[in-house]
């Protein structure tokens, strides 16, 4: 990359990240950006696509942040005429220092799965840092030399981009139906997590649940004797991790491949008890299901079983996960605002016993229909707060498969109060023993600016409760 002819596109985190690895190695850097007032060209301009060919016409790469769809006239600008288009994370891994990568991309789990990571290789004694779509750029923790290894969240964008990445080990953790406004259809969505396989080189993490996770592996291209290794919440076989009687047993990495009692052996990487501190009533299955994971990744590294319990033992979820707020009369209030889609909201309500939860639901639906969540967990609703500018996604779907529910929906006019009013309703109709859960299963846009402001005004809400 020393003296290249760069166009980067976007100026977020990510792009700047990128200018600023590039002008360390005298790179000629063009800028292109519609909001940054410091960027060379406006996004308008360069999506007319004269102006697109002409700003790739001298270009060596472009260097492309996740926000900019295929489609975008200054990248398809560059496919025309032969100019690569990289990825921030193909950048890095081609400037990267030397330490390994252990990486983790899927529909939902994907930041609770690689903090984990983090934590059980912090365990381990290891130097290391959470990276990626978790929030901050790769670029500089792949140049620096102290780190041993890194933990990496890649996203299906990301990924998408990128071309000659090889992780030590990596992690599709589950595919459901999002972002196909992106990638133009569901199978699109999936090869483009799948590349997270290609050229792996110890080990190919899957979901035993997800039989598309599976078929990524299949079709991988990679390194010669990279293991397939899957993950289940039961009872594990040959050359997979899962859960034995409330027990995290590992069945893949426990043993040299040609150990005699290798088939009839296991290794214990801790308890469920070591994950209770993780949901209202001890970690939800999905959450059991990241830490095997993480587990696997961790494994792959050579990391003892030991350290794997105690990074889990140590592990505290981000804001919006699944966080317990309060207890307020015997009712649980549980903030899962970063429950985005209906795949995410499915594996919160799941962690409800049956007829226990008042969901909190609602948003920018993206063209989603729910359907599917609404009649594969009716069982466990005790009731639903619909919020959002249109509910109709919601109630529809409710009405359909869940018609004996009570559903309040909450007016969407006075932005500013909205969840004051829905946990009100929602107090109003949960008992002791209940639990009214934040799981919008839509995006927080419509009223609020993100779901971290969205789940901060459920947190304030439940907090002001008498």
């Amino acid at each position: 990359m020393d003296g290249a002819r760069a166009v980067v596109a976007g100026l977020g985190v990510t792009g700047r990240a990128v200018v600023d690895a590039l002008a360390g190695r005298a790179a000629s850097v063009v800028t292109v950006d519609a909001r940054a007032e410091d960027a060379d060209v406006s996004g308008t301009d360069a999506a007319d696509p004269v102006v697109a060919a002409r700003l790739v016409a001298d270009a060596d790469v472009v260097v492309v942040s996740p926000g900019w769809p295929p489609s975008a006239a200054l990248l398809a600008a560059a496919r025309a005429a032969g100019v690569p288009v990289w990825s921030e994370v193909e950048l890095a891994w081609r400037l990267r220092a030397g330490a390994p990568w252990l990486a983790v991309t899927g529909t939902n789990g994907k930041t609770t799965t690689v903090r984990m990571l983090a934590s059980i290789l912090t365990a381990a004694g290891l130097r290391t840092a959470a990276v990626g779509n978790v929030g901050t750029p790769v670029l500089a923790a792949a140049q620096d030399p102290s780190l041993d290894v890194l933990a990496v969240e890649l996203s299906s964008f990301q990924l998408h981009h990128t071309v000659s990445m090889a992780v030590q080990a990596g992690a599709v953790l589950n595919v459901a139906t999002d972002h196909l406004d992106w990638h133009g259809s569901l199978d699109a969505y999936a090869a483009a997590k799948g590349r997270i396989y290609r050229g792996a080189q110890v080990a190919c993490v899957y979901n035993v649940a997800d039989p598309r996770t599976e078929q990524l592996v299949r079709d991988a291209d990679v390194a010669e004797g990279a293991l397939a290794v899957g993950f289940t919440l039961g009872a594990p076989g040959p050359g997979q991790l899962g859960v034995v009687e409330g027990v995290l047993v590992d069945r893949a990495f426990h043993a040299p491949a040609d150990a005699r009692d290798r088939l009839r052996t296991a290794a214990e990487l801790g308890t469920l008890d070591d994950l209770a501190h993780l949901g209202p009533a001890g970690a939800p299955p999905h959450v059991v299901a990241d830490a095997l994971a993480a587990a696997a990744l961790a494994r792959a590294h050579g990391v003892a079983a030991h350290a794997v319990r105690d990074g889990l033992r140590a592990f505290r979820p981000d804001a919006h996960r699944a966080a317990v707020v309060r207890h307020v009369d015997g009712v649980a209030y549980v903030d899962d605002s970063k429950a985005t889609n209906a795949h995410a909201a499915a594996a919160a309500l799941a962690a409800c016993a049956p007829g226990t939860a008042v969901w909190v639901a609602g948003g920018l639906a993206k063209g989603a229909s729910f359907d599917d969540l609404v009649a594969s967990r009716a069982d466990r609703l005790r009731a639903a707060v619909v919020v959002g500018t249109d509910p109709t996604p919601w109630t529809d779907a409710l009405a359909r498969h869940a018609p004996e529910i009570p559903v309040v929906v909450v007016d969407p006019g006075d932005t500013g109060t909205v969840m004051r009013r829905a946990v009100g309703a929602a107090r109003e109709l949960a008992g002791p023993g209940d639990t009214v859960l934040l799981a919008p299963a839509g995006a927080s846009m419509d009223q609020f600016s993100s779901y971290a402001e969205r789940g901060d005004a459920f947190t304030t809400a439940v907090q002001d409760l008498a």
